[in-house]
């Protein structure tokens, strides 16, 4: 649970070149592999004006973002716009006009894309990337088609609206006419939480902004998270609810995080979204020209919850603490943002360790005494504890 992520909204403005959109013949055949970053993001690697660059699939825009370094690195002429509302904020987006944009078995000549900033803590590659990705592919480039995002095997593809490759539950999709966006609705405790947007941007499992938390009747939340959007950090409560309904589909034990009165969620004008923290649960064919998203539930998984309290970020020899969970076991111990830990049970911090089980030391078993040496030199215990 290093970092959550993101979601974005910009106006799109007329390109000057009309796109023409495609999908080839054998696109069922062609699947993008991708790989999940410690946010649950979606990364694959694509072709932008027969260039390859790392992209983020991400339904929680409404117009797909090309990074402002990468078109500055690029000399990609920018034409600025205005401000876009994101998580954290705003931020000034311009404008870039494209040749081709290709994805599997997508390619699109003409149109544009929004230039913005994507810092890494909201992008992150994998842990110690700093340099974030290039893109963010949102709903335009998506929505006239199905997709089908298997994450069991990591890969996903376009296909045309109306079919369906596999069986499973289903739930309602559509595209908000105002806001641009994958719209669905949640149930829990019987209640119906809706219009939620359907972000796999998103790296948590469900936001619901506080009148939507209010709407579920959930009580008061148990501790707090902390997640990073393109204008910044924005703490969030958080509880686990023992169970809620996507549709038909039904799934136990799933984290919820509840905004602050004002949240991006309220900017929008919806009760909160799904994530990929929730959506990684199932195979997803998300199709909202046939106005319904697929869901075959894959093997349980049980789902990671801190023991420590530590929200952590990886860079070169050490684990900064990015937050400090209330009512945790590092905030009774009086831990602090920005500390630093250089070594965990006498091992030290290294991009190696971060592949081995004992990385996840963060979540491990309630009643472990983990021993820590800060990079300051001096030595400290932390026993692990479930406390939410």
């Amino acid at each position: 649970m290093i970092l959550a992520l993101l979601l974005a909204t910009a106006a799109p403005a007329a390109p000057r070149a009309a796109p023409a959109a495609t999908l080839a013949p054998d696109s069922e055949a062609r699947w993008v592999p991708f790989d999940l970053t410690p946010g649950n993001q979606i990364r694959f690697t694509m072709s932008l004006d027969d260039r390859p660059v790392t992209a983020i699939l991400d339904t929680g825009v409404s117009v797909s973002v090309l990074s402002r370094d990468y078109a500055q690195r690029n000399r990609v002429p920018v034409r600025q716009e205005g401000r876009a509302d994101v998580i954290g904020g705003s931020l000034d987006v311009g404008r870039a006009d494209t040749r081709t944009l290709a994805i599997g078995g997508l390619t699109r000549r003409g149109g544009s894309l929004v230039v913005a900033d994507l810092p890494a803590a909201a992008t992150r590659g994998d842990s110690g990337d700093r340099s974030g990705v290039d893109m963010l592919v949102g709903r335009d480039l998506t929505a006239p088609w199905a997709l089908d995002i298997d994450y069991q095997a990591r890969r996903f593809r376009l296909l045309r609206s109306g079919r369906m490759p596999f069986t499973g539950a289903t739930a309602p999709l559509s595209i908000a006419p105002d806001r641009q966006l994958y719209m669905s609705a949640l149930t829990i405790a019987g209640r119906r939480v809706a219009p939620v947007v359907v972000d796999t941007g998103d790296g948590a499992a469900v936001t619901l902004s506080a009148a939507g938390w209010r709407t579920a009747g959930l009580g008061t939340p148990a501790t707090t998270a902390i997640s990073y959007g393109l204008a910044g950090a924005v703490e969030s409560e958080l509880s686990i609810v023992p169970q809620l309904s996507l549709g038909t589909a039904a799934t136990t034990g799933v984290e919820v995080r509840r905004e602050a009165a004002g949240g991006f969620s309220d900017t929008i004008g919806v009760a909160g979204r799904i994530g990929s923290g929730l959506l990684q649960r199932f195979r997803v064919l998300l199709d909202p020209g046939a106005g319904h998203m697929l869901l075959r539930a894959l093997p349980p998984v049980a789902a990671e919850r801190s023991t420590s309290g530590l929200l952590l970020a990886f860079t070169r020899d050490r684990l900064s603490v990015l937050h400090v969970m209330r009512a945790s076991p590092a905030a009774t111990a009086g831990w602090r943002v920005d500390e630093a830990i250089c070594a965990v049970d006498g091992t030290p911090v290294s991009r190696a360790w971060l592949a081995t089980p004992a990385a996840r030391w963060t979540t491990g078993a309630p009643g472990t005494t983990v021993s820590l040496r800060m990079c300051d030199g001096t030595a400290r215990t932390l026993k692990l504890a479930r406390f939410y």
